[in-house]
């Protein structure tokens, strides 16, 4: 059982289909227009609604920042990369995140992965951020609609992704090429690294290219997180802002 809160991940996961257990809804916030349409897509599927104080949502979402919701849903179902490879449009986007630490990056990152059309989101099961109910809230519950999958081993998984045709693009700062000099509309896979080592070294040889973001400022690099949207809406400027 996975339990969601805040306004945004609760409201998509239900606009997505996930099945839940109930929701619990702070007294005296229900005429909020996200509310108002939270419970009305719990009504329609018959879900019940449980009105607490707030001191009851503190509990249960564990965070004073729960937006006067939370819900207890079903945990989706186990997601392989078999599976999404075969479920890639044409031509694939996959964004890998080599041991990213912060949920609030994580949560950041594959909320501009679900915006640009990103196929997946594939991350190394240990030694990184979890898709945690922090994760989903910085996500704005946008991972309710992307598949995001946790792999036992990420080079590997690099090692399939190759064979099934897509280039892996790799972001690090001393890279020499330029991140807009790579031509994204063919099929790619953008590898993003952790916060503060960035790419580990068998990652790096796991990458067909190595890019960086051109910086001009006293501060040596962006944070994952928005050196991640930068290259992700290049790739989608190039692809013509095609919605996918």
């Amino acid at each position: 059982m996975d339990i969601l809160y805040g306004r945004n991940p609760v409201r998509e996961a239900l606009r997505a289909g996930r099945a839940a257990r109930k929701l619990v809804v702070a007294e005296g916030v229900a005429d909020e227009p996200r509310l108002r349409e939270i419970l009305t897509l719990a009504g329609a599927r018959g879900i019940p609604v449980e009105m607490a104080g707030r001191g009851r949502l503190d509990d249960i979402a564990h965070s004073e920042h729960h937006q006067g919701v939370a819900g207890y849903f079903h945990g989706r179902p186990p997601l392989h990369l078999e599976r999404v490879l075969e479920d890639c449009r044409s031509p694939a986007l996959l964004l890998l995140l080599d041991g990213i630490q912060d949920p609030q990056n994580l949560g950041a990152l594959i909320r501009t992965a679900e915006a640009v059309g990103v196929d997946a989101v594939i991350t190394p099961r240990h030694r990184a951020a979890a898709l945690t109910p922090a994760a989903v809230k910085a996500s704005a519950g946008a991972s309710e609609h992307l598949p995001v999958i946790s792999v036992p081993n990420l080079a590997q998984a690099m090692a399939r992704i190759s064979e099934a045709g897509i280039w892996r693009v790799g972001l690090a700062a001393e890279a020499e090429e330029r991140y807009d000099r790579v031509d994204y509309r063919e099929p790619t896979a953008i590898v993003i690294g952790g916060e503060g080592e960035g790419l580990r070294q068998l990652t790096r040889r796991s990458c067909d290219r190595l890019v960086s973001l051109p910086m001009t400022g006293r501060v040596a690099s962006l944070n994952a997180a928005a050196a991640g949207a930068a290259i992700l809406y290049e790739a989608f400027r190039q692809r013509g802002f095609a919605p996918r």
